[in-house]
């Protein structure tokens, strides 16, 4: 994880030392389950709690240095444990194996990572929606390929990312609880040494669902779909900034970032106001869309296990979220504070000498009678006048002119094909649909 892409909230839920606080409630509450069983005595299962009741500091140094000779992460882990709690705490871990630990720890750091990017979703949702109607009307030219097509509105642009990211949210809100389960079954999963209502106890306890069956590990198909759903959103983001970073070229100029006092675009060129959150937006996207890859290969472990998942996940786990995190907390200040040019886009829209017209010429003439080929043909020999003058012809004039399009369609019939509010009055349909409103 890199500092200057990190948010304190989702970095904590991956230092060591919550990791370790949470592989002790682990193993405490699988205690508790085994005194109740009458596997283990309820005073080596109080004596844990009694010592994590006096709030110890997690030594990481120390248990980094019993790992360096044990090699062995869980193992080090205990020793350090029984070190502090004493006699007792030889009762901890009956039964278990340590993907039983490891597995359950990822799945609630996971879970808990997951609410934060909920969250974070649902403060980029209530700016989308803000800006949106705010620009409801907005008019704007929508383009296919880069090309002037049709008119649309800036809200209605906002409105298709609110749309998206709701999607999103509920493919997150699907793939948390796809993540959020426990596995305390023991070696290769068979519950040979560990009663099936320890792993009940320890689900419970946690928030968690039980794993319907666990060889060794959590099944990593979970896993694959967590990280693939991470990858869909950062797409999404990447989309969105995009669209910003076009609309805030010099030629277009229809909307930018907005540029604080005392930023500085360029160190050789004062002039310059650089997309540069956006730009970073789709760096970060790369980022997370590359630990999907990744999570699908760790799917295939060998037999009931193997640990080539292992060194993947502990990149992934913390990277993925933490990125994701910190570019859905950018991309809502960006549209939160994005500088929209109505005007410009005006200017832009304008811009061809009425070419966004020619499909609602088209469809009159063959109304009116003409073939639809003859009709094209019309309408597109005077629109390549339009283009090819760079727009200071008037595509209206010269279709008045047209002796073979007058014959056809008379002068106020024409003129009603180039009203602007025709193509905009279905917004209220589709916003209704969006907001439910």
């Amino acid at each position: 994880m890199v500092p200057r892409y990190s948010r304190p909230e989702m970095t904590a839920i991956w230092a060591p030392e919550t990791r370790f606080r949470i592989w002790f409630e682990i193993e405490a509450h699988a205690t508790d389950a085994l005194a109740e069983l009458g596997v283990v005595p309820k005073d080596a299962a109080a004596a844990l709690w009694r010592w994590w009741a006096t709030e110890p500091t997690i030594d990481v140094a120390a248990i980094d240095a019993i790992e360096a000779v044990t090699k062995h992460d869980v193992i080090a882990f205990l020793t350090w444990v029984a070190e502090n709690v004493g006699d007792e705490a030889r009762f901890m871990h009956q039964g278990m194996t340590s993907s039983d630990v490891l597995d359950t720890c990822l799945a609630v750091q996971l879970r808990d990572a997951a609410d934060i990017l909920i969250a974070d979703i649902d403060a980029l949702l209530a700016v989308l929606e803000r800006r949106a109607k705010e620009h409801k009307l907005t008019p704007t030219i929508g383009r296919s390929h880069g090309i002037h097509a049709e008119p649309v509105t800036f809200g209605l642009k906002l409105a298709e990312a609110h749309a998206e990211f709701a999607r999103n949210r509920a493919r997150l809100v699907a793939a948390r609880a796809d993540i959020a389960t426990c596995a305390i079954s023991g070696a290769v999963g068979t519950f040979a040494n560990i009663d099936p209502r320890v792993e009940q106890h320890v689900a419970d306890q946690l928030g968690l669902a039980v794993e319907p069956v666990s060889t060794q590990v959590i099944p990593r198909d979970r896993h694959a779909m967590f990280f693939a759903t991470l990858g869909v959103i950062a797409s999404s983001i990447e989309r969105l900034a995009v669209e910003v970073r076009h609309l805030q070229r010099t030629e277009v100029l229809e909307a930018e970032e907005y540029f604080s006092p005392g930023q500085k675009g360029s160190s050789a060129m004062p002039h310059k106001r650089n997309p540069v959150l956006t730009e970073n937006l789709t760096g970060l996207a790369r980022m997370v869309r590359g630990y999907v890859t990744p999570a699908l290969e760790n799917v295939a472990l060998w037999h009931e296990r193997d640990i080539s998942h292992s060194s993947v996940e502990r990149y992934i786990g913390p990277d993925a979220t933490i990125t994701l995190d910190f570019a859905l907390a950018r991309l809502t200040g960006v549209i939160d504070k994005l500088l929209v040019y109505p005007e410009r886009m005006a200017k832009n829209l304008n811009r061809m000498g009425g070419l966004i017209h020619s499909q609602r010429v088209l469809l009159a003439l063959t109304q009116a009678g003409v073939s639809r080929e003859n009709a094209y043909r019309l309408v597109q020999r005077n629109a390549m006048k339009v283009w090819e003058s760079d727009g200071t012809l008037s595509l209206l004039d010269l279709l008045k002119a047209d002796p073979d399009v007058a014959a056809a369609l008379s002068p106020a019939e024409l003129e009603a094909r180039f009203d602007l509010d025709y193509h905009l009055r279905h917004v209220d349909t589709i916003f209704a649909r969006v907001f439910g409103d």
